[in-house]
This record gives structure tokens, C-alpha cells and sequence, in this order.
């Protein structure tokens, strides 16, 4: 039997040619456009694209949670809550953390965040004091927690966090999700004897695109709103600057309202839509003859030189109880 016939015996391997590769392997492959794209959640599917839309309808949600759940006649406290929400910026399973949180634990998670900014702008949190001193409550209502409990899974679960939580300032300005919550919770006889109607955001918009230009818009200039209500004229005024290339915190705002409530939403928002340190919201009557922006600015100090003594208070409790535990460690 010869080598051919044989089956099992190795036979000399014919030597090959290696053949170029062709173009198109050395290229690497393209990425494919759902890679590129950031993940779309449900929340932020199903939301409404128009900014003012979107507010609308968290406003609409928050109102139905709570009356359908009886937190009661006091407005502060949904206002509260989803103004606290609205300064929290969004961050991959920030908004299931939230859902997972019992009622009685959303009243910590809300002194955590106001007095996380009232270490930055002691100012603007005191005077949105309305909007969260009912969270100090030692003895809340259980029924009233249930409430803020259900407003606040339905101010996420219809993606506040999507609205307001951006890292960037100018889609966190695209809307005010305060001022349709605000109108929307007052009684329709309590709007009227106030006569507090809240101009339309497209109103606003025109009125600063019609006004403002880079010639007009001078850096340090001072931009005032004798009726600020929740601050939408300041956020349309905000959002021209930004489009003319210009720095909102480059100038200077003053905003006056009677109504505590809406002074209070327009010095959050103020924080949400980053005006700058230079913006100072006071509770007053701008009609009235004396200066209230000069107390407004007297109230702001005050509240500057308490951040510092509490936080000069801090200070010196961690380093005493430092040095206990040093002689503690030395005297063992």
C-alpha cells in the first residue's frame, strides 16, 4: 500500500500563498447609533417634549396625588416637595432610590437637601423658609406623609428629574415647574384677592427677546422684577443672556413679590436656574415708598454672617471632640 492509499499516515502540507487583507477588515467597525445615544428612560419617553408641557403635567400629577391622597390645605407642602426635588440633579438610579424610600424617610432626604444649599446661598433658602420648615416637624402627620409620599413618586415617575435635574443650567431653565404647581394648588377666590396671575412663559420669552440684545445687556447690569412671583420673567431674561453667548451671573437681579409663597418658589428657582450670586428675592410691596430692596440686601447679610457662625460653631465642635479622642488614644 502506498502513502496515498494510506488513511491515517500524514502527508506534507502544501505550502499556501498567505493572501493580502483585504480594506475593509483593518478598519474597525462603526459604532452603532444606539451606542452613541444616551439611555432613554420610560419616564423621559413618555414625557411631553415641550418644556412648558412637561412642567404642566408634573404640576397636574403633583396636585392629583395629593388631593387624592387628603394631605390637606396646606400648600406649602407639596410646593416643598417637589421644590426640593426639582434642586436634586439627576444621576444614573437617583430617581428608583427615591421611589424605594418610605414616607417617613422623604422628610430627612428634604432637610438634607435644602440644608445642603443653605450652606452655599443661606440667603435664598431662608426665604423660601415656607417651603420646607414643615419637614422639621418633630410629630408629622402620618396621613400627610402618605400624601408627600405619593406626590413625590408621581412628580418623578412623570420625570421631574428629566426636567430639572441637567448638569446644564440652560435645560434646567427651559420651564418653571413651580409656577403651574403654584396657581394650579391656590383657590381660584384666593388668586383673585391676591391678583396674582403668573405671565405665560411665551409671553415672557418674546418680552426678552424683544428687549435684550447684546448692546442692552451690559455686564454688572441690574435687573429688576417689582412682581417676580415665581421668577418666570427672571428665567426668560436668564435664557436670552445664554443665547446671546452672555453669563447670567455676569449681572445682577432683584426680584420683590407680597405673596411669601411665591417669593419663597421664585429664591428656589433662582438656585435651579443658577442666576448667580449676585440675586437677592425679597418678600415686599415694590409700590411701596421705602427702599425693600435695601432690606432685602440687609436680610441676605444677616444670613451669610449665621451660616458662618454655625459653621464656625461646627468647626469647633470636630476639632474639640478631635482632641478627646487624641487624649483619649494618649492617656490608654
Amino acid at each position: 500500500m502506498s502513502d496515498d492509499d494510506a488513511p491515517f499516515l500524514p502527508r506534507t502540507a502544501t505550502p499556501v500563498t498567505p493572501r493580502p487583507t483585504p480594506t475593509w477588515a483593518k478598519k474597525k467597525p462603526p459604532k452603532s447609533k444606539a451606542a452613541k445615544q444616551p439611555k432613554i428612560t420610560a419616564r423621559k419617553y413618555l414625557a411631553p417634549r415641550d418644556p412648558q408641557d412637561h412642567a404642566r403635567k408634573i404640576a397636574e400629577n403633583a396636585m392629583d396625588a395629593w388631593y387624592q391622597n387628603y394631605g390637606g390645605s396646606n400648600i406649602d407642602v407639596p410646593l416643598g416637595t417637589v421644590a426640593a426635588l426639582a434642586l436634586l440633579r439627576n444621576r444614573p438610579g437617583l430617581a428608583d432610590w427615591i421611589l424605594n424610600l418610605q414616607p417617613h424617610e422623604l422628610p430627612e432626604l428634604f432637610k438634607e437637601i435644602y440644608l445642603g444649599y443653605w450652606i452655599k446661598r443661606p440667603d435664598l433658602i431662608n426665604r423660601a423658609i415656607r417651603l420646607h420648615d414643615w419637614a422639621w416637624n418633630p410629630n408629622p402627620d402620618t396621613q400627610q406623609l402618605r400624601a408627600v409620599h405619593a406626590v413625590t413618586n408621581r412628580a418623578i415617575n412623570t420625570g421631574l428629574l428629566d426636567l430639572t435635574g441637567h448638569d446644564d443650567p440652560y435645560k434646567r431653565a427651559e420651564a418653571d415647574v413651580l409656577s403651574p404647581l403654584l396657581t394650579g394648588l391656590r383657590h381660584k377666590s384666593d388668586k383673585k384677592w391676591r391678583g396674582e396671575y403668573h405671565t405665560p412663559a411665551c409671553v415672557s420669552d418674546l418680552m426678552a427677546r424683544m428687549v435684550v440684545d447684546k448692546d442692552f445687556a451690559q455686564p454688572n447690569m441690574a435687573i429688576r422684577e417689582p412682581a417676580v412671583g415665581s421668577g418666570g420673567m427672571l428665567r426668560s431674561v436668564a435664557q436670552r443672556l445664554r443665547d446671546l453667548g452672555l453669563n447670567p451671573q455676569d449681572y445682577t437681579w432683584y426680584g420683590n413679590d407680597v405673596d411669601s409663597l411665591a417669593a419663597a418658589c421664585a429664591a428656589v428657582n433662582a438656585i435651579i436656574w443658577d442666576l448667580g450670586p449676585n440675586c437677592a428675592i425679597g418678600c415686599a410691596d415694590s409700590l411701596a415708598p421705602q427702599d425693600d430692596y435695601a432690606k432685602t440686601l440687609t436680610e441676605a447679610r444677616d444670613a451669610f454672617k449665621e451660616r458662618d457662625q454655625a459653621m464656625d460653631t461646627v468647626t469647633l465642635i470636630t476639632a474639640t471632640r478631635s482632641a478627646m479622642r487624641l487624649l483619649e488614644k494618649t492617656a490608654a
